[in-house]
């Protein structure tokens, strides 16, 4: 039996809205099931079980008093928003210069900064720390803002210089007529057209910071100056093997919370920077 074409579309529909249905479970089960687990005690910790049995918040408390991770939220945030702040600063000043500026070897630089931005973390971690002891930055927050801004830059100057090249030149050449300088044009005509790519490269680079282990574990060795991350990996229990399943699953979704809240903030420019320059008018 041949089906209609109006019967086709609606069956396209529905396989589409069951594909986006299944990724969905797929992708909020883990948190789902972190969520009904922090509020678990004892032994229902280790039961399997898909629905709350039990509304116990000790867990939280004890994640946020007693294991020090409302301390370690204020340093994630610190570090985080130091991140974004310089890497948005530094990467829209360059991206300018790159996407404005003839100069012989700007291509071969644009590679060079995407050749960067590949290299793994492992890869650059002896050099990075012998820069840190040498600023002497070790065992502070400024170690990781210097190594996350570092590894963010490649990746936000790419991109920011990819939507700022599609931006029409008739507007910065009206502006130099007005008088303008240089830093006006960036920041009264670049800056308000590229609000949702910065918002876009900002969030990534945010995410990216709030996340980090590696140099968090290797660069701060005081329990007061350590990420979110490192601080729920330090978690100990009553003996040396026991863990306290519960605060970690309270951690875990805290430190979610705010990644989570940003995107619902921001969905509409992450969209709009993400399909910017996809489309030419």
């Amino acid at each position: 039996m041949k089906l209609t074409r109006q019967q086709q579309q609606l069956a396209r529909r529905l396989l589409i809205l069951s594909a986006a249905t299944f990724a969905c479970l797929i992708c909020l089960f883990p948190f789902y099931y972190a969520i009904i687990t922090s509020l678990r005690s004892g032994q229902n910790l280790f039961r399997v079980e898909w629905l709350p049995n039990e509304m116990n918040w000790a867990n939280y408390v004890t994640a946020l008093m007693d294991n020090g991770i409302a301390r370690s939220l204020f340093n994630s945030a610190v570090v985080a928003t130091l991140t974004v702040g310089l890497c948005l600063l530094v990467s829209i000043t360059a991206a300018f210069a790159l996407s404005r500026i003839a100069f012989k070897g700007r291509k071969y630089l644009l590679f060079t900064i995407l050749c960067v931005s590949m290299f793994p973390q492992v890869a650059v971690l002896s050099g990075m720390f012998e820069l840190v002891r040498f600023m002497g930055l070790y065992d502070s927050l400024g170690a990781l803002v210097l190594s996350y801004t570092t590894f963010s830059l490649p990746f936000t100057i790419w991109v920011l210089t990819t939507f700022m090249k599609a931006i029409p030149t008739e507007l910065e050449e009206a502006a130099i007529v007005d008088g303008a300088s240089t830093w006006t044009i960036i920041r009264r005509i670049f800056v308000p057209i590229m609000g949702p790519s910065l918002v876009t490269t900002g969030l990534l680079a945010f995410i990216g910071a709030w996340n980090e282990f590696m140099f968090a574990l290797t660069f701060v060795i005081s329990g007061d100056k350590r990420t979110v991350p490192v601080a729920i990996g330090m978690m100990q229990g009553s003996s040396q093997f026991e863990l306290p399943w519960g605060a970690i699953m309270a951690s875990s979704v805290i430190v979610t919370l705010p990644i989570v809240g940003l995107v619902l903030v921001f969905q509409r420019r992450i969209v709009s920077g993400l399909t910017n320059g996809a489309v030419k008018g």
